[in-house]
């Protein structure tokens, strides 16, 4: 076993450590998924951060900004610090007092108990495909640094999330994802001081960067509608992820979520520009790279001394298991909290937490099966963001701050949108398939509308305001 292994081995060995003691403190389903709605503003803040900064972000953008230049860097950092500020400013005070553990209980009580299966059934592969990137981005980095396979180091890595999770829940999450986040943020600091030193300062390292790289607009043939479209995978397709929504609600009060959520925001857009400064250097450090998403890992083996290239390998591996570790956990609390609890008569809490983990075991599983689906870890990543995502914010924004329409509106407007979805990813090809499913999803809401009454007196109106 090399050194570099070594290092890896006992830095993901003190992360499964801290998550099992953590893990102790486990007794019900609600801390399992939501920390005992505990979380502190410092918790709260860098889980959120930690959890956003996956995969996509470190090893994605910085290979995307390698082929691409500046370009490639329009969904992740931007994107996605967007999409965490519209949920602090919007959504975190509003969901908090709600009191649910997941999206589908919002449905549930607004619309039905089949709008709350429906919802269920669309988010579920979405965290579970999201995961699969997060995989095989931990595959690319353990090949990177040893002599595995490819094959055998995502299956390496898939054992070791699922682990990692399985031992864990929100709680154990929370506090390593504290750790990983200052590791994460050193290891990238680390790493672009090396470059800009090597390269002779600031000055010398932005003058080598080819001024057409700089620029937001990417290729001269997208059309308005496709620049539009690669700014809203992220920002429609992410709001209302499970991911995030799990940090907000388990926040100790609606002051925090709110908070915490803008500040996670901050550190977002500044953490993530690191990977694309790397993204846009990279082309002069290594150049004619066959697999760019392997840039950032090889910089650093290239430029950094054993103990700083052990700290930012740790660093990656950091942002993959806090991401992964949501992703799971989130696929496995609509599982168990919107499709099985509710059909199982007088469950213990123990039995649900059993249940629970073993949601969390079997979407790892098929994480690892859907890692060897796709050659760029980008294309996971939205392929995620594009499946429920949108569709789930407009039927909350429906659910949230307006009263008219019932459980077929929802239901209209989600099946259309899921019939959109899958003409414009398998059947057709268009410049704005998000754009299009976000549409669909409010054309099939609002045109049931004048067919039928406002919100009968069984279902739960809301009036909160932000």
């Amino acid at each position: 076993m090399n050194a570099e292994l070594v290092g890896i081995s006992l830095y993901v060995l003190g992360m499964l450590v801290l998550g099992f003691y953590v893990s102790k403190k486990i007794k019900t389903d609600d801390d399992y998924f939501l920390a005992g709605r505990s979380l502190g503003p410092f918790l709260a803040t860098f889980s959120i951060f930690a959890t956003w900064f996956g995969a996509e972000t470190c090893i994605g953008t910085a290979g995307s900004v390698y082929s691409s230049g500046l370009s490639g860097s329009r969904a992740d950092p931007f994107g996605y610090a967007i999409c965490i500020f519209i949920m602090g400013i919007f959504f975190a005070k509003i969901l908090w007092n709600k009191k649910i553990t997941t999206i589908p209980d919002l449905f549930r009580h607004r619309f039905s108990p089949n709008v709350e299966k429906l919802a269920a059934f669309i988010i579920i592969p979405s965290s579970i495909i999201w995961a699969g990137a997060q995989i095989r981005a931990f595959g690319q980095i353990i090949h990177s640094t040893t002599d595995f396979g490819v094959t055998v180091a995502i299956t390496v890595a898939a054992l070791v999330v699922i682990m990692y999770t399985v031992s864990g829940g929100l709680l154990a999450d929370a506090y390593t994802d504290l750790i990983q986040g200052f590791a994460l943020i050193a290891g990238l600091v680390f790493l672009i001081i090396a470059l800009i030193v090597d390269a002779g300062g600031i000055s010398s390292s932005l003058g080598q960067i080819d001024p057409s790289r700089l620029t937001f607009r990417g290729s001269g043939d997208m059309g308005f509608f496709s620049r539009l479209e690669i700014w809203m995978v992220p920002i429609l397709g992410s709001v209302m992820s499970q991911e995030l929504v799990s940090r907000v609600v388990a926040s100790k009060s609606e002051s925090v979520a709110y908070r915490s959520s803008l500040r996670a925001g901050f550190i977002y857009l500044l953490v993530g520009s690191i990977p694309v400064m790397i993204g846009l250097l990279g082309p002069m450090q290594l150049s004619g790279l066959a697999e760019p998403e392997t840039i950032m890992p090889l910089l650093a083996k290239k430029h950094l001394s054993y103990f700083f290239y052990v700290v930012f390998i740790g660093a990656l591996v950091s942002a993959i298991l806090s991401t992964v570790d949501s992703t799971l956990l989130s696929a496995s609390a609509v599982a168990s909290h919107n499709l099985i609890y509710p059909g199982i008569k007088n469950l213990t809490e123990r039995k649900k937490v059993f249940i629970a983990r073993s949601g969390v075991l079997l979407s790892g599983l098929v994480a690892y099966l859907i890692a060897f689906s796709s050659d760029s870890i980008l294309s996971l990543v939205e392929l995620a963001s594009t499946l429920g995502g949108p569709t789930v914010l407009v039927i909350t924004v429906f659910a949230l701050f307006t009263k008219k329409g019932n459980a077929t509106s929802a239901t209209v407007g989600i099946l259309s949108s899921v019939a959109v979805w899958v003409l414009t990813n398998f059947v057709i090809e268009t410049e704005a398939p998000v754009l299009l499913t976000v549409g669909s999803c409010i054309a099939g809401y609002v045109v049931t509308l004048p067919f039928i009454s406002t919100a009968s007196n069984s279902e739960i109106e809301v009036t909160d305001t932000v």
